[in-house]
């Protein structure tokens, strides 16, 4: 079965079934200050769970691009991925537990035919709070799996949410494929990592809700949201025990090996994989449209960090330089009639992969002449702390065998135990970066965030009045106390259009304009002259939403009812984000 086939098969099936076809969203999430990219299908749709009316109805389904970098020490191995895609379907209040379980298990065994004995199922053991799921252990059984392919777990393995401190919440089944491995101890079940079981898909049960004083109420609206690893699917339905031998690999594993005189071996496996890997990660974050490039902070840390990871193994094997462009260049062609912003955007690609390997190799010149000082220094067998080991990796991009190397050639040693110490908690503070908690932002859905999220539209708007409708949003994220706006734009502001800008937002909110939304499709919203990215972000239907005379846009998150909410806007910072590309933090005051 080929990608395509499955992407297809898999939409195709839920329509069927009452659901609306969503498209992938950005990689870049809007408004949520706590996660850096979109990390699950669900991600774009947290208003819509906490509550807010979907304009494609309350069934959903699509596949969705996503980045994780929480699991990036992990690729290289046979299933972790950067860059992954998800097949989701989703219930808005809709149906519950019963037919998200007979749904699942029909795709599964009707329309994949993966043998019921194959299957194995994880279900919420229950605690003091929250009683034992025994309803969806029967639905399983029901369905013709054993005792012995049910387990159960705690909160740990078998709980979402809520998203924010409190909100919707609540158990989950995950569904594995079991490989056919001997079991490693009697202990063995999917919670194990002994590779037995790999997880395809995983339905959360959004039944509670979690209240400010810890407690648990039921939800009168109940969803249900659920995610299927595409790549780990499409590696089992072909017979693979890896994703590497599948044909979203297979294109780029073979230009990487027409590329260099080194055979693919057990040897240097791991390093192949990562390169493909992260060439792949690295192509679908700077093809997505809001351009991020690589930068120190953020999502544009994440994206060089991938790229001067790449070139570090590539630098290892004494590859050509130059391949990375070649191998993303494989990738464009493979991807672009799925995803055209990768078309689209090919020269962008290029051109900032070829700036950042230009500047690395700037970076690793100045590293190796600081490493030499450091040398320089210590006498025969002396060794070289781990802290100055760290500052080579983590400044220069030294990966520690090169240090070691070095010290070798030297006669002198490196501290690698201190070493090991730093580079640990420097993985733990990218993890919790990277990984995050939805505390914050959208998934809060608290009153403050709803104004503070209003403000953004009539800043877009402001900008658009004072710099020019070539002005467009490049991205947001909103916390309790400010609101953060990149847009589109080449030079500082001046202190006089800053001025502006503000007296524009305050003049809005003084006017006490009513927040209107309408549903309309998507072409009556651009012959509305509503903004927004008129591309496949969006579905057949959208909300749009006005403030007359200063906003109109496309847009799906809360908002308030009043600009009189907002009380006196004021802009704190404006700044470069990137390249192309400002910033605005502000924030909203009341007397």
């Amino acid at each position: 079965m080929t990608a395509q086939e499955l992407r297809r098969m898999y939409v195709e099936f839920f329509k069927e079934r009452g659901h609306c076809e969503i498209a992938s969203a950005s990689l870049l999430p809007d408004n949520d200050p706590t996660v850096l990219f979109t990390t699950a299908g669900m991600h774009p749709l947290v208003p819509y769970l906490l509550g807010e009316s979907h304009p494609q109805g309350k069934r959903l389904t699509n596949v969705q691009k996503c980045i994780r970098t929480c699991d990036i020490d992990e690729v290289g191995d046979d299933t972790h991925l950067t860059f992954f895609e998800m097949l989701g379907n989703w219930s808005l209040g809709d149906y519950f537990k019963e037919e998200s379980v007979s749904l699942s298990f029909e795709f599964l065994t009707t329309v994949l035919h993966i043998p019921v004995e194959r299957l194995a199922v994880t279900v919420f053991s229950g605690d003091d709070i929250v009683a034992r799921d025994d309803e969806t252990a029967k639905m399983w059984k029901t369905k013709g799996l054993s005792d012995s392919q049910i387990f159960f777990y705690g909160r740990e393995e078998n709980w979402w949410g809520p998203a924010g401190v409190t909100g919707p919440c609540g158990p989950d089944t995950e569904i594995f494929y079991d490989m056919g491995k001997e079991s490693c101890s009697e202990d063995c079940g999917p919670a194990c990592h002994c590779g037995k079981y790999v997880e395809i898909w995983n339905n959360v049960f959004m039944e509670y809700n979690k209240n400010s004083d810890g407690s648990y109420e039921p939800l009168h609206n109940k969803n249900v949201d659920t995610g299927m690893g595409m790549e780990r699917v499409l590696t089992i339905l072909n017979g693979k025990n890896n994703v590497y031998d599948t044909e979203l690999f297979i294109p780029v594993m073979n230009k990487l090996k027409s590329l260099t005189d080194i055979s693919y071996s057990d040897e240097n496996k791991r390093d192949f994989r990562i390169i493909c890997e992260h060439s792949r990660a690295i192509t679908f974050i700077l093809g997505d449209p809001k351009r991020i490039t690589p930068s120190n902070t953020e999502q544009g840390y994440i994206l060089r960090r991938l790229i001067r990871r790449t070139i570090r193994l590539i630098k290892k094997h004494g590859f050509p330089d130059n391949i990375l462009c070649d191998l993303v260049n494989v990738i464009i062609q493979q991807y672009k009639d799925v995803y055209k912003e990768l078309g689209e955007n090919q020269n962008f690609i290029l051109d900032q992969i070829e700036k950042e390997s230009c500047l690395f190799r700037k970076t690793l010149d100045s590293g190796l002449k600081k490493a030499e000082r450091y040398f320089a220094l210590l006498e025969k067998d002396e060794l070289l702390s781990g802290e100055l080991a760290f500052r080579l990796y983590d400044t220069f991009g030294f990966p520690i065998e090169f240090t070691m190397e070095l010290a070798d050639e030297r006669g002198v040693r490196v501290d690698i135990t201190n070493f090991e110490q730093r580079f640990k908690e420097h993985q733990e503070k990218s993890r919790q970066g990277a990984e995050g908690k939805f505390k914050g932002g959208l998934a809060d859905a608290s009153i403050q965030t709803a104004r503070l999220h209003t403000a953004t539209h009539l800043l877009n708007g402001a900008l658009r009045k004072v710099l020019g409708d070539s002005i467009y949003q490049r991205g947001s994220n909103i916390t309790e106390e400010r609101l953060r706006f990149d847009f589109s734009f080449t030079r500082k502001l001046t202190a006089e259009e800053l001025i502006e800008v503000s007296r524009i937002v305050n003049e809005a909110i003084h006017k006490s304009i009513d927040v209107k939304c309408v549903e309309m499709t998507l072409d009556e919203a651009r012959e509305s002259n509503a903004i927004g990215i008129f591309d496949n972000k969006y579905g057949d239907r959208v909300k749009v939403y006005t403030i007359p005379g200063y906003s109109k846009e496309i847009c799906g998150g809360p908002h308030a009812f009043n600009t009189n909410e907002l009380g006196k806007f004021i802009i704190l910072k404006e700044e470069a984000s990137s390249a192309g590309v400002r910033r605005i933090k502000a924030k909203i005051e009341y007397d």
